[in-house]
């Protein structure tokens, strides 16, 4: 099966900081991949380096077949990110809703401003999308009125309407209170099972556990091991692994 996601020897550095080091990474399609480690270990800017929201230093991105090197300049490059980032979906820890929009607003205003849909087709999507995630009810409020298990699920909703190829999720619970975490962790389980390929950091080990199909540790700007969840959690072969567990597991109790 032809990856949906290549990720090829790539390298970012902030100035003389080397924060990502060498990486190759593929996804298949319809696969839900966790990236685990902790902070500081490159997980985020490898994310935002796969929709060029950080440009790469060195190495190349794939998404969908379409391929943008690093180092590209001019019209051309630009051309070419815009069109990787139609294909990717992003929703980042803070939800950065439009505060002065309604919630449907908010989620028609991608496909309206940037993919030219008519704006009947794009009210009828996001409606769609907001359904999904149990948000259509809100869909006349504004952000300030909701809570932020409701902001991020809006978020996601706006990331679906979109439509695109992969979904990238960066720690997407990290900003919310406890109890909500659990509101928006169900709804990433949804879009898993209806078949989206998906990248997500993650500090929720229980979600890496029940619906990744693979989790990546992260340590130091390196990737350090590969397994499906049961294989990792169970057998760890890195002992940075294991004490990133370990860690976690002391947290939990």
């Amino acid at each position: 099966m032809t990856a949906i996601v290549s990720v090829s020897n790539l390298d970012k550095y902030f100035g003389h900081l080397h924060v990502i080091k060498n990486i190759s990474l593929d996804v298949q399609p319809r696969e839900v991949v966790c990236l685990i480690g902790r902070s500081g270990s490159g997980k985020s800017t490898l994310l935002r380096c796969i929709n060029f929201l950080e440009e790469p230093s060195h190495g190349s991105i794939e998404v969908d077949g379409l391929r943008v090197d690093s180092g590209g300049r001019g019209k051309e490059q630009r051309q070419l990110i815009h069109d990787l980032r139609l294909k990717t979906g992003m929703v980042f820890q803070e939800f950065n809703l439009f505060p002065h929009m309604t919630v449907l607003e908010n989620v028609i205003e991608g496909p309206v401003i940037v993919k030219n849909t008519d704006r009947k087709q794009a009210i009828a999507l996001a409606e769609e999308n907001l359904n999904s995630v149990g948000m259509l009810f809100k869909k006349d409020e504004y952000p300030l009125r909701l809570s932020g298990g409701q902001k991020q699920r809006v978020a996601i909703a706006r990331a679906l309407t979109m439509q695109p190829r992969v979904m990238l999720f960066d720690e997407p619970t990290s900003a919310l209170d406890p109890e909500l975490i659990g509101e928006v962790l169900n709804v990433m389980k949804k879009v898993a099972l209806d078949g989206m390929t998906m990248l997500v950091v993650t500090h929720e080990m229980g979600f890496a556990r029940e619906v990744a199909d693979r989790v990546i540790v992260m340590s130091e700007g390196e990737l350090i091991e590969d397994s499906k969840p049961d294989e990792l959690f169970k057998n760890p072969k890195d002992p940075r692994t294991k004490a990133l567990i370990d860690r976690y597991r002391t947290g939990e109790q």
